[in-house]
This record gives C-alpha cells, structure tokens and sequence, in this order.
C-alpha cells in the first residue's frame, strides 16, 4: 500500500504551554509555509519572514533581506516583541539553485550562494540567540540530505548547507549550558516543490526522475509536510534531549 501524503490538520499541542512563539524565516516558500502551518496547529503562535511575497500564515510577515544583518536584527528583535518572546526560530529560507556540475560553477556564484545561506544562517542565528537562551528554546535549520550522500549536480546547494550544518553542530555545543537545543532537517527529493521546479527548467525530465525515485528505498518522494513533521517534532518539548543532530528526511536516499 501506497502511504497518503495528506496529513491531518490537527495534531499534538506541543507548543501550547510554551511562552513567546515561533519565526519561520524564509516563511512564504513552499517548505517555509508548511512549517509555519504546522506549527500553528501544534499551538504556537507564529511569525514568518519573506524577501519579496508576503505570507498569509502567521501573526506578522517581515520583509527581509538576509544579507543586511542590521536588517536581520531588526526582524528579529520585532518578532520578539511581536510574539512576547521567543521559543522556537526555524531557518528555511533557500532559493532555488540550478543543478550544475561543480566544474562549471563560477567562483563568483559560489561565493553569492555561501554568502546568501550560510552567512544569511548566521546572522538570523546571531540575532536570535539572545531570545533562545532566555526561553531555553530551540533552533531548526532546513539543509539537505545531500550533504550525506552527494547528488551529482547539487555542489551549488549543497556546499552552503554543509557550512550551515557545521554551524548547527557548533551552536549546538556551545548555547546547551543556556538550554538552547540547534538541530538540523535534511530534506530528500520532495513532489511539491523541488522535482516541479526542476522538471519545468528542464534540469530533470521524466528518465531522470525515475532513476532518482529508483535510488529511494522507499521509492517515491516526499513531500512539504513530511519536513514540517520533522521540524516541528525537533522544535517541541518531544525532542528535548536531542540537539546538535540532522534529520534526514529522504526515503532513505542516504544510507
């Protein structure tokens, strides 16, 4: 039997009892969004940020671009008033980068993309930081699965994700003594959003694919929901004692 990808609505109140509340960066995307829903349902209130589309989800939506890290600071010391405080910040944001063999990327537009999501991590992590020691809270960044078992093509992607997940690592070891927890989603192939997005560029068509599906054990793809899952349950109080890991959520693509 073929499992559903619907999930339903409602769902444990994990974050009921907590102060403060939730922000989603990167909340107006595809994975960003289904975050900030889910949350919402688990009984946080919610905040998201986004570049250039507002969110309809969430109390508040903040314009932000990430490579102005006084601009970053201002959003988030505005989600902390905005939201009584801080318990969970979840770092999804992530343009779409092009599959292209590492021999062909241009220095310049590896350097664009470090800049944009690891040291656009940093800086939401930075700001953050003192509103998460103050609650014990949690920190989730959204990476990729692709920095445990590389995908010919995904240099691009994935060389940033990995320097984000070494900053989880660090962040992990260094803010537990406040109670702060730093944890890490890896999301495999995904039917709403990542395989659309390259078969409409042309990146991947319907051969291709099918030789991606074949190398998942589970032999299909996941969807939005199954990474708001994974965070959500990293984020809460279920996952208190884990901090400093990745979740690959992939099908079993890495092992």
């Amino acid at each position: 039997m073929t499992p559903s990808s619907s999930r339903p609505a409602g769902g444990p109140a994990d974050f009921a009892g907590l102060g403060g509340g939730a922000l989603v960066v990167g909340g107006s995307g595809g994975l960003g969004q289904a975050i900030a829903e889910m949350l919402i349902a688990r009984g946080s209130r919610v905040a998201v940020t986004h570049r250039t589309r507002p969110s309809q989800v969430g109390e508040a939506s903040y314009g932000v671009d990430l490579a102005d890290r006084r601009e970053v600071g201002r959003v988030v010391d505005q989600a902390v008033a905005d939201l009584r405080g801080l318990h969970t910040v979840v770092y999804a944001a992530g343009p779409h980068v092009p599959m292209v063999h590492l021999s062909r990327v241009d220095p310049d537009a590896m350097a664009d993309q470090l800049t944009a999501d690891a040291a656009g991590f940093f800086a939401v992590a930075h700001a953050a930081l003192p509103a998460l020691r103050a609650t014990a809270g949690s920190l989730v960044a959204v990476t990729t699965a692709a920095t445990s078992r590389f995908p010919i093509r995904d240099g691009l992607s994935s060389a940033p994700k990995a320097a984000v997940e070494a900053m989880v690592r660090g962040l992990a070891a260094e803010e537990g003594r406040f109670g702060v927890r730093v944890n890490a989603v890896g999301p495999g192939m995904l039917t709403d959003g990542m395989a659309e997005r390259l078969i409409s560029t042309g990146e991947l068509d319907d051969a291709a694919l099918e030789i991606t599906r074949n190398n998942i054990p589970l032999r299909r793809f996941g969807n939005a929901a199954d990474i708001a899952e994974a965070v959500c349950f990293l984020a809460s109080p279920r996952a208190g004692f884990i901090s400093g890991q990745k979740l690959d959520v992939d099908g079993g693509y890495g092992v």
